[in-house]
């Protein structure tokens, strides 16, 4: 099968991560990078052996490009994304998939008018720790789910990241900064979410940048730096929820509890068991269930799309899983400022997992086992 070309736009901290992993996987082949800084469009080509496109257009104009790679800030996925599906380009969008439903369901309705797909970030559902504690749910490790868990805290990212700024606006802070990663999973594991409850603070007007060039500049928070968020799933599962850029201790926890026993989901990244803690003695030790098959990183949402097209299927981690999850968000924002539940309106269809044995370093051709749905 020919290498599915890939051009990427933007060439910030996190291109890296994608042009690392995305020379591994032979299925795909990153063609080309722009940016609107094009010093660092062409540093990032020099470091990877790739074009530097002139300019965004010229990226888009390439016939080599079949799927863009967007990984500009927030603020610009909705522009960035239009842009693509016009030149008639499949999209790979890092997350969220916009700042607003409106501009989201703007460019799901351009891609299907175009005959395009797009696709979205975090792939991290498609790791192999999230796929294993997807399987080990389908086969009823821990019976019917019941509630769940999920923290996120920490100080922040202003004391490491040289750029804070855009982290701290709005369309990030906690909630769609790092609540994607758990939000998706939620939805991945669980189904869709009905409606939310949540409240926010923000104890500090102003950060300050800890790393860098511009150590010591303080800039403006615009958004909540901790919520604390109730959700209802469709299914009647509860959850409970803590997203927060205000806590010196750093505490990561996704876990599911059910009728047989508790699950802990390893979220943070894209490997990692899944720990089991199961049967009528619930004072036992957890165990742990090493997730099967080859390690996964970032830039594996685009391979994956990738073989869907080619195999004429829609991706995993689709443009309405995104859809339903920044719908989430939205409503754990208006809650939050309501003082109100607030109903999600929108929903997200099933998603069969990963086959164990599904490889990103293979060569596939398309409806070969490595590519296809498979079997749970």
């Amino acid at each position: 099968m020919t290498a599915t070309g890939v051009g990427i736009v933007g060439a910030g901290n996190i291109s890296d991560e994608y042009l690392r992993s995305l020379a591994t996987y032979p299925d795909v082949r990153v063609v080309a990078v722009a940016d609107l800084d094009a010093g660092r469009a062409a540093a990032q080509a020099e470091r990877y052996g790739i074009d530097a496109a002139p300019s965004v257009a010229d990226l888009l104009a390439r016939d080599d490009v079949e799927i863009v790679v967007n990984l500009t800030i927030p603020a610009a996925h909705a522009e960035v994304a239009l842009a693509a599906i016009a030149a008639g380009k499949h999209v790979w969008g890092e997350k969220p998939l916009t700042l607003d439903l409106a501009s989201a369901r703007a460019v799901l309705d351009a891609a299907e008018a175009a005959g395009v797909v797009v696709a979205n970030a975090p792939d991290t559902i498609l790791g192999e720790g999230i796929q294993n504690a997807q399987r080990l749910l389908l086969d009823g490790a821990i019976g019917e789910p019941r509630t769940l868990l999920t923290l996120m805290q920490g100080p922040g990212p202003d004391a490491w990241h040289p750029r804070p700024q855009f982290l701290f606006a709005r369309g990030a802070g906690p909630l769609f900064d790092i609540g994607p990663y758990y939000v998706s999973t939620m939805i991945q594991l669980l189904g869709p979410i009905a409606s939310v409850e949540a409240m926010g603070q923000r104890p500090r007007a102003e950060r300050v940048v800890g790393s860098g060039p511009d150590a010591g500049l303080r800039f403006p928070v615009e958004v909540d730096t901790h919520l604390s968020v109730l959700t209802r799933f469709a299914s009647g599962v509860v959850g409970t929820s803590v997203y927060s850029f205000d806590s010196p201790r750093r505490r990561q926890a996704f876990e599911i509890t059910g009728s047989e026993g508790v699950l802990e989901v390893p979220v943070s990244g894209f490997d990692g068991p899944t720990r089991l803690l199961a049967g009528d003695d619930r004072d036992h030790a957890w165990s742990e269930v090493p997730p099967p098959g080859a390690h996964r990183e970032r830039g594996v949402g685009v391979l994956e799309l990738a073989r869907a097209l080619r195999d004429g299927r829609a991706p995993r981690a689709s443009g309405r899983l995104a859809f339903h999850a920044l719908e989430v968000m939205l409503a754990i924002e208006e809650s939050a400022r309501s003082g109100a539940p607030v109903t999600v309106e929108s929903t997200a269809p099933p998603v069969e997992p990963l086959p164990p044995g599904w490889d990103p370093s293979a060569t596939t051709t398309p409806t070969s086992p490595a590519q296809s749905g498979g079997s749970r």
